[in-house]
């Protein structure tokens, strides 16, 4: 039986991979809490694995302690050693054998006629009994899982970020339980592309994404979403990018739909696209298959933020970029047949361009950029024409950069003084003051138009019916007859209804109705 003990530890620990020490140590802790469950959690026990004798040796340690000072159980004072028959000191630890195994009887006994007045241990209770035995399974258990955990852990801590291939095993809850050789791993739902289905058996290839040391079950997160995967899958099948001739710069995805990734080289004579591509598509298309059908754009990286924003929007074609440096914003403008390409369906194309450059990116189509133009021209005209200056200077100012009324209004003397057309510092005072003159007159006109909103949205139902022209008390009353008593009455009472009650032409209706609908309008904005 003894060899047998020392035989199940080694073999234990080749089948767990688990350090014999370690289980020794879970061995000596099961015994020792059995042991405090059946005699007491008061008293002072220590267990040891003696590998002699292929055993757990259980030992109560008593202190020796002052007279009166004593706490039962764990502590005994000078006298009650002597009269024991101990060679007891002050301050002294005494150490007694239990013998908690039926073939121990004898020495037990033998124990118990010479100290067992002094350790308070009944013959009874040295056997441990069913609950004390599962209490020390549970615990064997629990620090052997423990132990297992700590292995996990330790093997693929160092594996996080990178691409690991196992076989599904079952489902639980919606997640993806992985086989990954020596642990298990788990894909949850939140970590799965929506269009991919697995069934158990099927080969898997994932993103580690972290190690969990304290989760309840398999440790390992997977994921099939994260753009990580598709950064290592690229680094599997292009050579230059695990050769470092060829980076990836950054990468974006929307998993299971579209991604892009920019890519640049160290060598002028290797293309990084092309390195991509491969033969006829080959290496792209291994990615695309393992990411199940997701479209890839390779795109070539470039330190100018406008060239690389271009070439990230690509395929649609970009006239003319407006940078807010400031704002860390791009404003494209594409050719009006481009903009829907360029936004891509749902706007998949622009938002992975903004995840892919770090740019946010808006996009115009020529006809309305024109037009917005052309409206900013005529309001800078309009604030300068009461410093006595025409349209061409107008034009002048927009090309050189003040694209609003409000940016001359802000611009500094400095700034616009030698400038075509303004050739002293008075000239360009001139013009501020003009700018500034307009925005505050704009202002009054606001403040004006919302004064009378509010005037109107105060007003009753019928006095609102009032402001429409063509209303006055006599057409009041008469619509009252037809249950209308505001502008929001007329236009949801059908006009049938309402010609029919009052007698009004339904012409005349048609235009009242229209009125109140331009009048409900300009309260509103």
């Amino acid at each position: 039986m003894e060899a047998k003990l020392d035989m199940v530890l080694e073999q234990v620990g080749r089948d767990k991979n688990i350090d014999k020490s370690v289980l020794i140590s879970a061995l000596e802790q099961a015994i020792l809490t059995a042991a405090k469950r059946t005699f007491g959690l008061n008293r002072e026990m220590e267990a040891k694995y003696n590998a002699d004798t292929g055993s757990v040796d259980l030992f109560l340690i008593i202190n020796v302690v002052e007279e009166d000072d004593a706490i039962e159980g764990r502590e005994i004072t000078v006298t009650e050693a002597h009269k024991a028959g101990l060679e007891a000191e002050l301050g002294d630890e005494l150490l007694f054998q239990v013998f908690y195994r039926s073939e121990d009887a004898d020495r037990a006994l033998e124990q118990d006629e010479k100290f067992g007045t002094l350790i308070d241990l009944k013959k009874a209770d040295r056997k441990f009994g069913r609950i004390a035995a599962q209490t020390a399974k549970q615990v064997i258990y629990q620090r052997v899982r423990e132990a297992e955990r700590d292995n996990v852990y330790n093997e693929f801590k160092d594996r996080k970020g990178e691409i690991i291939s196992g076989v599904v095993r079952r489902f639980e809850r919606g997640a993806l339980v992985v086989d990954i050789g020596k642990a298990e791993a788990v894909l949850p739902m939140r970590e799965q592309v929506p269009r991919e289905s697995y069934r158990v058996g099927d080969a898997i290839k994932a993103y580690c994404l972290d190690i969990d040391r304290n989760a309840r079950g398999p440790q390992v997160i997977l994921t099939r979403t994260h753009k990580g995967l598709l950064e290592k899958l690229f680094e599997q099948e292009v050579p230059e990018i695990y050769e470092k001739i060829v980076r990836i710069e950054s990468s974006a995805r929307e998993p299971g739909a579209r991604a892009k990734i920019a890519v640049s080289s160290r060598d002028r004579d290797v293309d990084p696209v092309g390195a991509c591509v491969g033969m006829k598509g080959s290496r792209v298309q291994a990615v695309v298959q393992e990411l199940r059908g997701e479209k890839i754009d390779i795109v070539p990286y470039d330190d100018d933020p406008a060239r690389f924003v271009c070439n990230a929007i690509a395929p649609a074609e970009v006239k003319r970029v407006i940078i807010d440096a400031e704002g860390h914003r791009m404003e494209l403008i594409v050719p009006d047949d481009k903009l829907s390409l360029a936004i891509g369906k749902k706007g998949q194309n622009v938002r992975l361009a903004s995840q892919l450059t770090g740019w946010r990116i808006d996009i115009h189509s020529e006809s309305k950029i024109y037009e917005l133009e052309r409206r900013a021209k005529e309001q800078i005209a309009a604030a300068i024409e009461g410093a006595g200056f025409d349209a061409p200077l107008a034009d002048t100012l927009f090309k050189l950069g003040w694209r609003s009324v409000g940016e001359l209004g802000r611009a500094a003397i400095e700034e616009l003084a030698g400038l075509p057309g303004i050739a002293t510092p008075e000239v360009a005072k001139k013009i501020i003051d003009s700018a500034q003159t307009y925005m505050a007159a704009g202002s009054r006109r606001r403040d004006d138009a919302r004064r009378e909103a509010d005037r109107r949205t105060s007003l009753t139902g019928g006095q609102q019916l009032l402001e429409l022209d063509g209303v006055d008390e006599d057409v009041l009353g008469v619509l009252a007859q037809a249950n209308i008593h505001s502008p929001e009455d007329l236009i949801k009472t059908p006009i049938e209804h309402v010609a029919t009650t009052t007698g009004i032409d339904m012409g005349d209706l048609a235009r009242l109705r229209q009125r109140a609908i331009s009048w409900l309008s300009e309260v509103s904005s």
